[in-house]
């Protein structure tokens, strides 16, 4: 086997399997807690939820493909993971501009002229998390017309060979659409985000100032925790910029050719998963209550096992 199709297929195999392992752990954590989820909580398990799934109907049937694994998908395979993927990688968009605004929201001082979005925010959230999976599940509704297994022969024009599925468009406008309108709706949600962001930036600074000489008050405190879980979402935030700008510059390079390359797609395959794959480590590794429900179960589970007593005789 070629050196590069080795190291373009354990590259995928990394990716796909340390993501869904890091968004499985963040899932496993919330499943144990279902009934006392904080809205916040609530978001960031949509958000594990669509990346788990963004590397299973994507990196996964990828990584088969580069080691030459045939016919892995039939007609209804390919269009069913076609689908599936175009609703969760706009899922995991949307969550994270939702969780962004939330965030935002959050921080926002009390005096603010748009205050009362403290108590409409969080009283609609599900109900705005349920919309936007339906308006998803309609939005990619078409995405299965144009999607099937590969056939033998040459490639026509205007279609997207992703090795296990080809998305076939019928002639440039349709393809251009097709592209225009992906790009246009996210980035749509990626401006949402960093203006988010930015509000958050500026109420993280001003807190900054007004807490500067208190350190033990309860109000201090609270400061704290809502600066943790904000550099959080403002990390995040940083992640899905750079590798979206990095797969977009890709999107719009496809845009201008009849056929795409497959070192081009598997490019931008890989970069368009980075943030399915990386945004748990981000996760795990600042939320404490992930951490602290992993610490109380081993911490159970080794209470439990029973102990091996050792008895000492005095002579």
């Amino acid at each position: 086997m070629d050196l590069c199709v080795v190291i373009k297929g354990m590259s995928f195999l990394l990716q796909t399997s340390m993501g869904i392992l890091g968004n499985c752990i963040i899932l496993f954590a919330y499943i144990q807690v279902l009934c006392k989820l904080t809205l916040i909580d609530i978001i960031l398990s949509q958000i594990a939820f669509a990346n788990t799934m963004v590397l299973l109907t994507r990196g996964v049937p990828q990584t088969m493909t580069v080691f030459e694994s045939e016919h892995i998908l039939d007609d209804v395979g390919c269009k069913t993971v076609i689908y599936l993927y175009r609703i969760v990688r706009a899922l995991s968009v949307c969550m994270t501009c939702l969780l962004s605004v939330f965030q935002a929201v959050t921080l926002m001082p009390v005096n603010s002229r748009w205050s009362h979005l403290k108590t409409i925010v969080p009283k609609h959230l599900v109900s705005w998390i349920t919309c936007i999976w339906l308006l998803n599940m309609a939005v990619c509704i078409a995405a299965p017309f144009f999607s099937s297994t590969p056939r033998n022969g040459t490639i026509q024009k205007f279609t997207l060979n992703l090795g296990f599925c080809h998305v076939h468009f019928p002639d440039q406008v349709g393809y251009i659409i097709n592209g225009v309108a992906v790009s246009v709706r996210d980035f749509i949600f990626v401006i949402l985000m960093v203006l988010a962001s930015v509000y958050i930036l500026l109420i993280l600074y001003r807190h900054h100032r007004q807490v500067q000489g208190i350190k033990s008050s309860n109000n201090s405190q609270k400061t704290v925790a809502e600066t943790k879980a904000a550099r959080t979402v403002l990390q995040l935030v940083l992640l899905y910029v750079i590798f979206f700008g990095i797969d977009n510059i890709i999107w719009i390079y496809m845009l201008t050719v009849t056929q795409v390359p497959v070192l081009v797609t598997d490019m931008r395959v890989f970069f368009s998963s980075c943030y399915a794959s990386f945004s748990p480590l981000i996760i795990i590794g600042s939320n404490r209550r992930i951490q602290n429900i992993y610490k109380f179960a081993f911490k159970k589970e080794k209470l439990s096992r029973p102990d091996v007593y050792v008895s000492h005789v005095k002579v």
